[in-house]
């Protein structure tokens, strides 16, 4: 066996790995169908390397040689509709159509050309770049710009780059002038080699980024409450740093700080699962009336908190105005249509970078526990020593 055939060995055992990496870490994605077309594209690629070695001991070169291009090329595209499952940019199938048939007729009208001409290597080599390229930009209309993106929008650069340049140095350093003297030349050898490493990196990359969307996913859900829906605390500690790290973050900020009244008793009256509807109502109000920008949470049992980004104490009071009384008038699913909750809040303004978000909530908390004490169903600041009435406070404002 010489260095090109152990090479396309190479090549086919670790295109087969691939594939069954892609169907395992395809169970745990959010995506799967992506993984699995990265599998599909792998296993498909792999035949290309079995074509090559029937070329070297067969004696159906030409058939051998088309199903060598028809494997590889198609399994670029192939890798073009994953990328766009996992990047939210659909591949156009009018694109990928025209592509194959243009390519795949245009093989054979090339195959009987001398392997050292230009015609030929510009017509084998330039699908292959054409694909790669059109990967490359699914991925930058994405938008998505982290690490393993960047990596793998380079690597499909240079993989187009590497076919495009084959036009050239299969012309300069011709491996013979068919498709078994190719096999068993120097350039075969490096061409192969080259191969192997950007497949490797390239399935690597992808891998990559497939796991990265696992664990953003993963984390995620572990910042999600799963009864109303809404961010858990350390999912509010963690959006509500962002924002306050930002560098131009436009001070006021506001937090309110709300409690469902008499909570205990609807759980002991009229049970747990009427009690986790409450839950799921309020959040369901939360989410529906704050604006796209707030941060909303429940920080456990009937607690919830609102981080409402640029905004002072007075618009934060006049919207937790607006969440009492929408609430005071829900009808609940599971309590009887007569029944009314009434829910308490706290709010208090973060009005300065020197202000700690942490003291920010014990203000608000501190409000909330005012407000209960006055006789619930009401919204206080941090600033009133006392409750005020919601005309009092408008006459203020």
């Amino acid at each position: 066996m010489n260095g090109a055939l152990f090479l396309l060995t190479v090549n086919f055992l670790i295109a087969q790995l691939f594939c069954a990496f892609f169907l395992v870490i395809s169970k745990r994605s959010r995506i799967p169908s992506a993984g699995r077309c990265f599998a599909a594209a792998f296993a498909v690629a792999s035949l290309s390397a079995v074509f090559e070695v029937m070329i070297r001991y067969g004696d159906f070169d030409r058939i051998a040689s088309f199903g060598a291009f028809t494997s590889l090329l198609s399994a670029l595209l192939m890798i073009r509709v994953g990328i766009g499952r996992l990047y939210a940019v659909p591949a156009n199938i009018w694109t990928i159509t025209a592509l194959l048939c243009a390519a795949l007729p245009l093989n054979l009208m090339i195959y009987d050309l001398p392997r050292g001409t230009f015609a030929h290597s510009f017509g084998y080599q330039m699908p292959f770049a054409i694909a790669e390229l059109i990967c490359a930009v699914a991925v930058y209309r994405s938008g998505r710009r982290e690490t393993a993106d960047r990596i793998l929008m380079t690597l499909l650069l240079v993989t187009a780059g590497n076919f495009v340049s084959k036009v050239y140095f299969a012309v300069k350093f011709s491996g013979g002038d068919t498709a078994q003297a190719y096999l068993g030349s120097t350039y075969a050898l490096v061409s192969q080699s080259l191969s192997a490493v950007l497949v490797v990196s390239t399935g690597l990359t992808l891998l990559a980024v497939i796991v990265v969307e696992i664990m953003d996913h993963a984390k995620a859900n572990s910042e999600i409450d799963p009864l109303s829906g809404l961010l858990n605390r350390r999912g509010f500690d963690a959006r509500v740093s962002q924002i306050l790290a930002r560098p131009m973050s436009a001070y006021p900020h506001s937090v309110i700080v709300c409690d469902l009244d008499h909570f205990k008793a609807v759980n002991d009256t009229y049970g747990h699962a009427a009690g986790d509807q409450v839950i799921l109502a309020f959040g369901r109000l939360l989410a529906g009336h704050a604006p796209p920008e707030a941060i909303c949470a429940r920080f456990g049992g009937e607690e919830f908190a609102i981080f409402l980004p640029s905004t002072g104490e007075a618009t934060g009071y006049l919207f937790a105005q607006g969440l009492r009384n929408s609430f005071s008038s829900l009808v609940i699913i599971g309590l009887p249509d007569t029944v009314r909750l009434s829910a308490s809040f706290g709010v208090c303004a973060l009005a300065s970078p020197s202000h700690s978000i942490i003291d920010t909530i014990k203000g608000a908390d501190a409000a909330l526990y005012d407000a209960k004490k006055s006789g619930r169903n009401r919204v206080n600041r941090a600033e009133q020593a006392r409750p005020a009435s919601p005309e009092g406070w408008q006459a203020q404002a």
